[in-house]
């Protein structure tokens, strides 16, 4: 599907910006079978350096900045951080043709939205489900709780990042795993400090789980959807997905400018591409995420548009919205503190 993307017009055009472009993003959004065909029409060459977690973007711009990256893709609960920091630009939205095609809700989304001022372009969103071993794990789980059972000492994956605690206190069942007080935090951490010893890894990226499940390191996880599990079916690794019975988080991954990034003409016309139907198919059939834009279903299947939600936001109202924490600084040191823990 992605082979046949580009539209006509950036086909039939002559390369309108020359230049180069760094990319600061998650996993997929710099994928080569799209990036390639971007670079010959666009005349801008793409550099990207991949993250683990969004708590990767503040200390990699206050490091560098502009004399390092020019776009970044950020979910929702890091962007207030960026821009209360002004280390990210206002978004010419005019300079987004498809602008209106995105979804209303994450145009106007708080996280990208401060005092009438855009500050990012939706690119994905998705739901977070909990991924397993079909061929070690024959019943299939239904709770985040099947990452603490014994039987799976040392088999048992968690991301390295606070999320950790999101799911955690959703199932001890506390009411708001995005404000959580001292006492929540700690039993949070003591739950997950109960969970250690059966952890083979705390993994950092999609590759570094996909490859600890296909060795058989790692029987269960938590997981970003559908990314991990499209590369396991590759590799003809017997995988499914669940969503637990407490509940999945979800996000929205926008696109940033970096403040003062002298590259904002290619930066522009990669934000374009990607939010373009073209874009959107070519990015989605990587992840296995959701388009932004519901224009994509130009491109894809009946069943992919079932499957990834396209023009049905409903979903949303069943789901853990990432939201930037209260007090990030308290969850941090919570993570840090079990991380830290023999």
């Amino acid at each position: 599907m992605i082979g046949g993307l580009l539209s006509t017009t950036l086909i039939a055009g002559p390369a309108l910006a020359e230049g180069s472009l760094n990319v600061l993003v998650w996993e997929g959004y710099a994928d080569q079978s799209f990036v390639s065909k971007f670079e010959e029409v666009s005349g801008c060459t793409v550099s990207a350096t991949y993250v683990g977690s969004n708590d990767d973007f503040l200390p990699k711009l206050q490091a560098g900045g502009s004399s390092v990256y020019d776009l970044l893709s950020v979910s929702a609960d890091a962007t207030p951080i960026l821009i209360a920091a002004g280390l990210v630009e206002e978004i010419d939205t005019d300079r987004i043709s498809n602008w209106d095609q995105i979804y209303e809700s994450f145009r106007a989304d708080p996280s990208i939205n401060v005092d009438g001022t855009v500050y990012g372009v939706p690119l994905q969103w998705s739901a977070n489900p909990f991924i397993y071993r079909t061929d070690k794990i024959t019943t299939p789980p239904t709770s985040i709780a099947e990452l603490w059972k014994p039987e799976y000492a040392g088999k048992v994956g968690m991301w390295d990042d606070k999320s950790s605690l999101f799911n955690t206190a959703r199932m001890m069942g506390f009411a708001d795993p995005f404000n959580m007080s001292d006492e929540e935090l700690e039993a949070v951490k003591a739950k997950l400090l109960e969970q250690k010893p059966l952890i083979r890894k705390y993994w950092s990226t999609a590759g570094e789980l996909t490859n600890l499940m296909a060795s058989g390191e790692i029987y269960i996880s938590y997981t970003w959807g559908g990314l991990m599990l499209g590369e396991l079916e590759k590799l003809g690794i017997p995988a499914a997905e669940f969503t637990p019975v407490e509940g999945a988080d979800g996000w929205i991954d926008n696109w940033m400018l970096v403040k003062d990034t002298p590259n904002t003409d290619c930066a522009y016309k990669y934000m374009e591409y990607m939010n373009s139907p073209e874009g959107q198919c070519a990015v989605s059939g990587v992840t296995g995420y959701w388009p932004s834009n519901p224009e994509a279903a130009s491109c894809m299947t009946e069943e992919e548009i079932a499957e990834k939600h396209v023009g049905d936001t409903d979903i949303l109202k069943s789901l853990a919205m990432w939201q930037t924490p209260a007090r990030p600084v308290e969850y941090a040191d919570t993570w840090n503190a079990v991380k830290a823990a023999p």
